[in-house]
Order: structure tokens, then C-alpha cells, then sequence
């Protein structure tokens, strides 16, 4: 009798291989000088066979987007806990992105650099991701002005501005944190709590900042 052959690979997980090896290549490389060709030995597969699966090279950068988009924003929501008080809620929240960012930084570096960089479709996938990450930093802003028994509605369009603000703070700490020899996950998260929670406890009891007259 032959040799019993190896079951195949199913296709799911043949296909988070070429991603994982997509991903490395791509936050490492960069999208144009990535090849199909080292994707595909990274990932011990053939050249057609990452066709096959997904199409093109921009159809493969697009599906890391997504996917590492989708990570980073389910670790974000699993990191907050509901019903604890508020400031403690942030702190989770931005534990866990500087987490995941510290612990992907491939992904990171796609989200981050490159697919803004290179225009569309890409950038609106990552646009897409933001938009989440700052609808529910908005939410835990709210919170804050809840116990702080402040009206929430007080200034929608101040707390939309301070939830943009915080998001865009934390990118760029996190990008500045993982390439920086030392500085942990905890330590970024701690330096923009720091930053952020004092002027919000200060915004929240009705203690605004007010620029000089001109």
C-alpha cells in the first residue's frame, strides 16, 4: 500500500498564513518594495497560490488592513471593562492599544505608515478603523462628564474634538513608543493618561482652559 497522503491544508488557515507573512513583509518592507514572491516563500507556498487565494498584491494589502484593523480595535473594546469608573475605563482602553500596537508592530506599522501613504482604497480602510477607535473614546468621554455630573450634551462638538485629539495622540505615541529601545506598553499608556486625564478632570469640573484676550 502507498504512503497515507497529508490532509490539506484547509483554506482559512493556509490563507492567515500568507497574511502573517504579509503582514511582516509589508510593515517591514514597505507596500512597493514588497514582493509577491517573498510573501509567498515567507509563507511556504507558491507565488500562484497567493493569486489564488487573494487575488493581487492590492487586494492582498488591503486584507491585512482589515484584518489587523479589526484586531486592534476588538482588543481596544475587550480592554474596557463596563461599570468601572471612568478614568479607569481609559486607562484600560489605552492599555490595551498600546498592548496590541507593542505586540504587532508589523500590523502597526501597516495601519500606521504604510497604508496611509499610499492613498486609496487603503487609506480608507484605515480611516474607517479610526473612526470606531474615536466614536468609543468619544463614549468614555461622556462617561467622565456623566460622573462628573456635568450635562453629557454639554459640548458634543468639543468632546467629538478631545476624542479625535486623544486618538490621534496615542498613534503617534505608540508609533514614537515601539521604536524607542525601553519605553513599555504600560509607560506610553501611563505618559498620555497622564497628559490627557488631568486637562479632562479639569474640562469635566468646569475648569476650561481660557486663552488670553488678543
Amino acid at each position: 500500500m502507498g504512503a497515507v497522503k497529508n490532509k490539506r491544508m484547509p483554506r482559512a488557515v493556509r490563507e492567515q498564513q500568507m497574511l502573517d507573512a504579509a503582514v511582516r513583509t509589508f510593515g517591514q518592507r514597505g507596500y512597493r518594495s514588497a514582493s509577491m514572491d517573498e510573501i509567498a516563500d515567507l509563507a511556504g507556498v507558491s507565488k500562484p497560490l497567493v493569486y489564488l487565494y487573494l487575488n493581487s498584491k492590492e487586494d492582498l494589502f488591503t486584507a491585512c488592513i482589515r484584518r489587523e484593523a479589526a484586531a486592534l480595535t476588538t482588543a481596544v473594546r475587550a480592554g474596557v471593562q463596563p461599570g468601572l469608573p471612568a478614568d479607569r475605563q481609559l486607562w484600560a482602553g489605552l492599555r490595551a492599544f498600546f498592548t496590541h500596537t507593542a505586540e504587532n508592530p508589523d500590523g502597526w506599522a501597516v495601519l500606521h505608515r504604510q497604508a496611509r501613504t499610499h492613498g486609496e482604497p487603503f487609506a480608507a480602510e484605515v480611516a474607517a478603523m479610526r473612526e470606531e477607535l474615536v466614536a468609543f473614546v468619544t463614549q468614555l468621554i461622556v462617561v467622565a462628564a456623566r460622573e462628573a455630573h456635568r450635562d453629557p450634551s454639554l459640548a458634543e462638538r468639543e468632546v467629538a474634538g478631545l476624542a479625535e485629539a486623544l486618538v490621534g495622540a496615542a498613534e503617534s505615541l505608540a508609533a514614537w513608543a515601539n521604536a524607542t529601545p525601553g519605553v513599555s506598553a504600560k509607560q506610553a499608556a501611563a505618559t498620555l493618561m497622564n497628559f490627557a486625564w488631568a486637562g479632562l478632570g479639569d474640562l469635566m469640573e468646569n475648569r476650561p482652559w481660557t486663552p488670553p484676550q488678543d
